[in-house]
């Protein structure tokens, strides 16, 4: 099973704000949508109540939370990131969907790393992702787009496989 990240950061490794994302960018949504769609994503409590329509579509929802009684529509709660990579054995690959915590967390199991890097520095972030070590991640693809009408900032598009 290939353990993945996938995460937008600011150039600061901002990742949010207030628990929103820091802006929306169509094609970073559409980039998300067609790498994790039909796969598991794995995410922390508070990742999946800021999720505007609940349990993201064509994918089953892993939640993170220590929490008792607490119930996760179209989600299966799991105490630890370790039971939730226990349940998914069997997998190609799943995908790590955040939040902060939950990266740091899986960040040292991880083999692959799909990063949008948002071409701004946002005020008052107050969730970051760790900064990529080149020791550990080696990039092997990287896409560039410039601000346009439907995306008010630059970014690009990178995938880090972990060195061996």
């Amino acid at each position: 099973m290939v353990v993945s990240i996938i995460a937008a950061v600011d150039e600061q490794y901002a990742i949010g704000k207030n628990q929103q994302l820091l802006c929306h960018l169509p094609n970073d949504m559409k980039h998300f949508k067609e790498i994790t769609t039909e796969h598991t994503v794995i995410m922390g409590r508070k990742t999946f109540e800021s999720l505007p329509g609940g349990a993201l579509p064509n994918r089953r929802n892993l939640v993170i939370s220590a929490g008792t009684g607490v119930r996760f529509e179209n989600a299966v709660q799991y105490g630890s990131l370790q039971e939730a990579l226990k349940a998914c054995e069997n997998e190609d690959e799943v995908f790590i969907i955040g939040g902060g915590s939950i990266y740091r967390q899986a960040l040292p199991l991880a083999d692959k790393i799909y990063l949008t890097l948002i071409r701004h520095t946002f005020e008052g972030s107050d969730t970051f992702f760790l900064p990529i070590d080149t020791a550990k991640w080696i990039e092997t693809t990287r896409r560039d787009f410039v601000k346009d009408e439907k995306h008010p900032y630059s970014y690009s598009f990178f995938t880090y496989l972990r060195k061996k």
